[in-house]
């Protein structure tokens, strides 16, 4: 699809489903969707408290959505797809398209730090031109928040398309040639919805259960222990822009912030915790059954015994199951892999 750039250049859209994540339940969506349908008829809001891409969110454009996620970078994404404030369409385009067509020559933090390791000197040369860019547009009030968001977005999606990696950003490609062009896509979103009444968070989902309430809460918490703070850490740093020190051969930053329970031995004592605290007439569950059959790394922190006895205690729970391949390094794919959904509907 093609969008013609109102300063006379040609900007593509990009849309939400396109993007390289662990645990993206694009394949599910069919199936998540008819769950919640033929089970939660009157369903007027949806908290997606894990929410990642966003895609679970997506679903349901036309009712009132709360997302969250811890990493800073996916909150990014969710204020660009889901949020509420307006924005110009025009000046996103025109943008984009200096963006497209700039050859920035000076050095910066992400050529300094991260050149011809997930992405060659001049793509990182162009990372850090238009990072900085945008944050200097935003302080100079040209900008506002969503717009920030939306051009971030773009920036991101654009990285993740071309970068040297199986899909994250743990360690890069040793043996492939880099990709020299980087190309951004404005968000396929309309200038004309505003998504009023939105709301979109970048919190531990535990402290935000206390303080939102929606007709259905769905939960799609880490399965295992591999933090997503640590795979998608070269897009927290672009998303942030506190430009920190990187450390080691994967060039990464500090990421105690962005450090989950449900990666650990305390998930299924968070997990209790949340489904005590969550105020909602549905809760659905999304959690795999690896469980002890892939490697240390993939083993499920929470087993099926403990998570259906924590959702049965708040009320009815039906249980659904979908076979898929899910997206992973390649290392943990299993034929027989399934996905569950639990659904509670709530005393």
């Amino acid at each position: 699809m093609l969008e013609k750039c109102l300063c006379g250049g040609n900007v593509r859209l990009v849309s939400i489903n396109n993007r390289r994540y662990l645990g993206n339940k694009y394949r599910l969506l069919p199936f998540i969707r008819s769950i919640i349908d033929q089970n939660c008829p009157d369903m007027k809001s949806l908290a997606d408290i894990f929410a990642g891409t966003g895609a679970v969110a997506s679903l349901f454009p036309d009712r009132k959505i709360i997302t969250n996620d811890l990493l800073y970078s996916n909150y990014q994404c969710h204020l660009t797809w889901f949020g509420s404030q307006k924005f110009s369409l025009e000046k996103i385009f025109d943008f984009i398209d200096f963006y497209n067509q700039s050859e920035p020559t000076e050095k910066n933090y992400m050529s300094e730090n991260f050149s011809n390791s997930y992405f060659s000197e001049a793509v990182c040369r162009k990372i850090g031109f238009i990072r900085e860019d945008i944050e200097q547009q935003f302080l100079a009030k040209k900008i506002n928040l969503r717009e920030r968001a939306v051009l971030i977005t773009s920036l991101l999606y654009g990285m993740d398309k071309i970068a040297n990696t199986c899909g994250h950003y743990d360690a890069w490609r040793q043996d492939v040639p880099f990709r020299d062009s980087l190309e951004l896509r404005a968000p396929d979103i309309s200038d004309t919805v505003s998504n009023r009444g939105n709301e979109c968070y970048n919190e531990d989902a535990n402290d935000l259960a206390e303080h939102i309430r929606a007709d259905l809460v769905y939960i799609d918490p880490p399965y295992n222990s591999r933090q997503y703070g640590d795979a998608y850490h070269v897009l927290e740093n672009v998303a942030k822009w506190e430009k920190p020190e990187v450390f080691g051969v994967g060039r990464k930053m500090d990421r105690g912030e962005s450090k989950s329970r449900y990666c650990t031995r305390e998930a299924p004592v968070a997990f209790e915790n949340l489904i005590r605290n969550i105020r909602a007439r549905y809760i659905l569950v999304s959690y795999n059954n690896m469980a002890k059959n892939g490697d240390e790394r993939s083993n499920a922190k929470i087993s099926d015994d403990e998570i259906t006895s924590i959702l049965t205690e708040k009320g009815q729970l039906k249980i659904f199951s979908e076979s898929y391949k899910a997206f992973t390094t390649g290392k943990s794919i299993r034929p027989e892999n399934e996905e569950r959904l639990f659904l509670v509907i709530v005393r």
